[in-house]
């Protein structure tokens, strides 16, 4: 064996094995699954090359079972699933529908008021759930039917469902930003903070486009009237423990109190105990607990297989490669950085949002801070006008939002797929055709939200800059 590969180039064995991984994904192969496979597959290849057939295998068994262990019982991971279990335990104790009741009474009003209404709502659990999946099915139950009784457009209350869904990938706690913030090393208190004026400048257009949408056609979504001042300040109790809970875990972690896990377990007992007082069944529990537990597993199955195949890349010095080309390459910074993100709208198409991330990141992340002139560089210096932390921080909040252009693009959409097999279950008339119709206008709105971040990097960096 050690014969056969000697004349074989590693670097050149790693874009092959990159090219099956790929065509692997597209036909459907779980990416914790591809990714893992891959990366035995190469780590096995380069040590046969280096060591012969037995003492190959023997090293590429041992790095492929302990660099999954080593990497993922780090101290950050820990956040997770606590803080995908706060968004469970309040969609159980029926905090979530206190929540969109909350937003219909106070902007119900407004043309398209109740898809406004259920933009905010989605946003408000954003910031206690951290998973986009989870939000758009507890709101593809609550909001549709609302929207449908006081007849909306079936594809423009599916769409927004969807949309809305999505800005749990920045809104804090977002898992997906603790996912960037491990696999880049940097800091995942100073993403989670970034991602809060981002998400809500995310919900703001959000709320614009489906405004401006009611206006153009009357038909899509009707106000909601009839809720007098009292009424809209009684809403406010039962929605409070959300906003309590939000302000808990962005507080202790922008003064330092606590760590973003710290953070995270005391907003799940805040959230549990109120569960609990307002009368959460043991029934109930359970399915928060299952549920944040088959989320949790399925995130950390794609991390392991990940980082296998990282480590191969690391071996081929793959990433080395693609960072020295992007640097070398004589266009203005801005417009390859465009091109890295018009790549991103493409894997979209075919990809999870996490699974996209994290099998390109090790890749794209090096090219990145090469581009704006390496690590350590000054502002002066610095191609993109930032240091490379900051890029850092800035790279991830764009990438985090192209990440959520593909939950509502064809053909994968997950969060299109989730609101329509949630409203077929329920018997609503709603296909997922319906679905993708509905939320095509917010990739616009997601696209101006980009444009905005790239113009003007200080609605990223503000908090951050603060801590």
């Amino acid at each position: 064996m050690k014969a056969l590969l000697d004349g074989v180039d590693v670097f050149n064995m790693s874009l092959w094995l990159t090219g099956a991984l790929l065509v692997l994904v597209l036909i459907g192969v779980r990416v914790a699954f591809a990714t893992a496979l891959i990366g035995f597959l190469g780590l096995c290849l380069f040590f046969m090359q280096k060591q012969g057939f037995d003492k190959g295998l023997i090293t590429a068994m041992k790095l492929a079972g302990q660099v999954p262990h080593s990497k993922s019982t780090t101290y950050s991971l820990s956040l997770i699933p606590t803080f995908i279990l706060i968004g469970y335990l309040a969609y159980y104790a029926g905090l979530t529908g206190y929540l969109f009741e909350a937003a219909k009474r106070w902007v119900g009003w407004m043309p398209g008021g109740l898809g406004v209404a259920t933009v905010f709502a989605t946003a408000g659990f954003a910031a206690v759930s951290g998973a986009s999946v989870a939000t758009s099915a507890v709101f593809a139950r609550i909001a549709i039917p609302e929207m449908l009784k006081l007849g909306y457009d079936k594809a423009f209350a599916a769409g927004v469902v969807a949309a809305g869904g999505t800005l749990a990938s920045l809104i804090p706690p977002s898992a997906i930003l603790v996912i960037y913030a491990i696999i880049v090393e940097q800091s995942v208190g100073a993403l989670l903070l970034a991602g809060f004026l981002p998400g809500l400048v995310s919900a703001l257009i959000y709320a614009g486009l489906i405004v401006g949408l009611a206006k153009w056609k009357k038909t899509l979504g009707p106000p909601v009237g009839g809720f007098t001042w009292k009424q809209r300040f009684a809403s406010l109790p039962g929605a409070s423990p959300i906003f309590v809970v939000v302000f808990i875990i962005i507080y202790s972690i922008y003064f330092g109190w606590a760590t973003p896990t710290e953070a995270g377990a005391l907003g799940a007992f805040v959230v549990l105990g109120m569960a609990l007082w307002r009368g959460m069944r043991w029934g109930q529990l359970r399915g928060a607990l299952m549920e944040a537990a088959k989320l949790t597993v399925m995130i950390f199955s794609m991390i392991w297989g990940v980082l296998i195949y990282v480590r191969f890349l690391g071996f081929a010095r793959l990433p080395d490669a693609f960072a020295s080309w992007i640097a070398s390459l004589e266009q203005p910074a801005m417009l390859t950085l465009l091109a890295i993100l018009g790549a991103y709208v493409i894997l979209g198409m075919f990809m999870d949002a996490i699974g996209m991330l994290i099998l390109t990141l090790p890749v794209t992340f090096p090219a990145v801070i090469a581009l704006n002139g390496g690590e350590g560089v000054l502002r002066a210096d610095s191609a993109l006008g930032m240091t490379s932390q900051e890029v850092a921080i800035w790279f991830g909040i764009i990438v985090v939002k192209m990440a959520e252009l593909c939950l509502i693009t064809p053909p994968i959409g997950l969060n299109c797929f989730v609101v329509a097999g949630v409203a077929q279950d329920s018997k609503l008339p709603i296909s997922v055709q319906d679905v993708f119709r509905g939320a095509s206008p917010f990739f616009v709105a997601d696209v101006a939200t980009i444009g905005v971040l790239i113009a003007f990097p200080s609605i990223v960096l503000w908090l951050p800059s603060l801590m």
